[in-house]
């Protein structure tokens, strides 16, 4: 509380926090999120969160929101903090820091492309704050707690602090981390807009009333309950199991192929292969492999599933989605001579959109026919197939349409190797 009192008697916390903010604010543990509905005053309690310790030499802290643009917006971060300290601190401009009379910073950051969190692998931060945590990838938000250290004999406390609304590429796993376990060691504090008085809530909620009903659910209440949904799969449809039958199967696995590795400012698709089989009448999702990659990292990834499915007690068919044109011949016949060799591997030429592509699997799952074997891939499918075909990705989705069509028999194989 100390601090806290100090940095506003100094003016580098302007005004009084809300008693929602200073709830915040005041909580001793590693990891905190304060979210909710829009005009919550998140973005405030983040900036007063880092300017807790600027008195302390020494001090550090980092701001991310995914992109800069995001932090040069109109009521985004850096226009708040030339308001709150300009003419009190030094701003550098080309570096986005603010560096304070005792040493300390406060840097502002970001995180566009799934591997932008590498940029930071040399810094250290006492405290690092995500605005808007559900714009993010979960590893970008893991990784930063490497980034969260001190030197020895140093006081200063380590944090990790968090806001966001509902929805975005992020929610369902914020919401798993902060929202649903109610755990003390991540304390989730929620906002809403009537907790902000500095805001004029009657013209703001009728801006908000013109959403759509999700967008308006989860903005206006911060409902992480709501999300927008795909139209052909329930997460309810899929039963999870512990066991998938091995004797009297048909199986196979199916490709597809992206071959470009993330880099900064593009987040390309992703490689899925997924492994299904079947039994009266009953598909079983065995194992799923989604990653990204150059053409080499993913021609070593197939190679080694390959030889892992060869040992499963059942046989395996390998089949891959054959883009158009000569380039997806090609890519099949290299497939088939130099990565598959000896393999029971085949081509497919695909017709038809994603979504009569799926239409037979999403009936078999409303139909209770389809099963998830318990694995470390299954939550990250369901978040995508839950919002299919809206959502970013479709990989994992348009290989299970693969694997199903090639199960169900309603194609011939347009090669085969082995």
């Amino acid at each position: 509380m100390i601090n806290l009192t100090k940095m506003m008697q100094r003016g580098w916390i302007p005004h009084t926090p809300t008693p929602k903010q200073m709830r915040f604010l005041l909580l001793d543990c590693r990891e905190a999120f304060f979210g909710g509905a829009a005009g919550g005053g998140k973005s405030d309690a983040l900036l007063a969160g880092a300017a807790m310790y600027l008195g302390m030499p020494g001090y550090n802290a980092i701001l991310f929101r995914r992109t800069l643009e995001d932090h040069k917006l109109a009521e985004g971060l850096i226009p708040r903090s030339l308001e709150w300290w300009g003419g009190k601190a030094k701003w550098n401009g080309q570096d986005y820091r603010w560096r304070f009379p005792s040493g300390a910073t406060i840097s502002f950051g970001y995180m566009a492309a799934p591997t932008d969190h590498f940029r930071y692998q040399s810094a250290a931060f006492q405290y690092i704050g995500f605005d808007e945590l559900s714009h993010f990838e979960e590893q970008q938000y893991r990784y930063m707690f490497s980034r969260l250290r001190r030197l020895k004999g140093v006081e200063i406390p380590l944090r990790m602090r968090s806001a966001s609304n509902p929805g975005g590429v992020g929610h369902d796993w914020v919401k798993r981390r902060f929202i649903d376990p109610g755990d003390p060691e991540r304390p989730y504090v929620p906002s809403r807009l009537e907790d902000n008085p500095y805001l004029d809530r009657e013209s703001y909620v009728e801006s908000l009333n013109e959403l759509y009903p999700t967008t308006r659910e989860q903005l206006l209440n911060g409902n992480w309950e709501v999300r927008p949904p795909g139209g052909m799969f329930k997460r309810g449809w899929f039963t999870l199991v512990k066991e998938a039958p091995t004797a009297g199967v048909k199986a196979v696995r199916y490709w597809d192929l992206a071959a470009t590795a993330p880099t900064p400012g593009k987040a390309p698709a992703y490689t899925a292969g997924v492994l299904v089989l079947l039994k009266a009448g009953v598909y079983y999702i065995a194992d799923i492999q989604h990653f990204q990659g150059t053409p080499m990292q993913v021609e070593a990834r197939v190679a080694q599933t390959a030889v892992l499915d060869r040992a499963r007690p059942y046989p395996v068919q390998t089949w891959m989605e054959q883009e158009p044109g000569s380039s997806g011949v090609n890519t099949i016949d290299h497939y088939a001579r130099e990565v598959l060799l000896g393999y029971a591997f085949h081509g497919d030429r695909v017709t038809g959109s994603k979504e009569i592509r799926a239409a037979p699997v999403s009936s078999a799952a409303e139909a209770g026919n389809v099963m998830l074997l318990l694995g470390p891939w299954v939550e990250a499918f369901l978040d995508e197939v839950e919002v299919f075909p809206e959502g970013k990705y479709k990989d994992q989705v348009d290989a299970l349409s693969g694997a199903v069509s090639k199960l169900a028999g309603s194609a011939e194989p347009a090669f085969i190797f082995g």
